[in-house]
């Protein structure tokens, strides 16, 4: 029997296989600080999300990765003011090289994990998920992607869990998620009844898992020892 074919590992992207439990917005609100940018959370994280928003299915499949996160990066800093361009093309460059780092270090865990069971993405994504996976090269080891711009649901609606799985050919019982956020993948996961795991990073999660005895780990390569 191939067992491998008999269940699924689902993964979040970004924040969970680009970086160790680190989402966008604070990856990005730390390189403006490292540009020297002085501001508050309280300024940053609504302009931070109003810019995300707009690039949601505003974008061609075709966008690089590259592309993606220059366009996202532009236009948080002009949300704040910055006339010089060069500060966010330096940031764009550091979080993409950064984020490519960790993928490529990933694919290793990933290759071993392929042979143990099917993996997919879930993503609330803007719609060019599957060119921004060719680009990190790691497409070819995942069987579906789910890319929330293109199916027009986005976690924690069951409806985008089930879809993946449906293209799997298989049910809530026969897969585990593995993501960053709480509210959306951990308590969407557990919305459809599906096994999930809690990427938290270095630092101490700053609340409880969903649910008594959720596994949290705090690196990808943590997830081999919990199957």
């Amino acid at each position: 029997m191939d067992t491998a074919r008999k269940s699924a590992l689902l993964f979040d992207f970004g924040g969970t296989l680009d970086a160790d439990g680190l989402a966008w917005k604070e990856r990005v609100y730390r390189l403006f600080r490292d540009e020297g940018v002085a501001v508050g959370r309280e300024r940053f994280d609504p302009l931070f999300h109003a810019a995300d928003d707009a690039l949601v299915g505003t974008i061609p499949p075709t966008t690089s990765f590259d592309a993606t996160v220059a366009r996202l990066v532009a236009a948080v800093a002009e949300a704040l003011g910055l006339a010089d361009r060069q500060v966010a093309a330096r940031i764009a460059r550091r979080f993409v090289d950064d984020a490519l780092g960790h993928l490529g270090d990933n694919v290793p865990t990933l290759t071993r994990l392929a042979r143990r069971a099917r993996l997919g993405i879930v993503s609330n994504f803007y719609g060019n998920l599957a060119r921004v996976c060719e680009d990190a090269r790691i497409r070819p080891l995942f069987s579906v992607l789910v890319d929330s711009a293109q199916v027009g649901c986005a976690k924690p609606e069951p409806r985008i869990f089930l879809h993946a799985l449906e293209a799997l050919g298989l049910g809530p019982a026969d897969a585990t998620f593995v993501g960053d956020s709480l509210p959306r993948d951990m308590a969407g996961a557990r919305a459809v009844g599906m096994r999930h795991i809690w990427l938290v990073g270095a630092a101490t999660p700053a609340g409880d898992p969903c649910c008594r005895g959720d596994r949290v780990i705090h690196s990808l390569k943590d997830v081999e020892g919990l199957l």
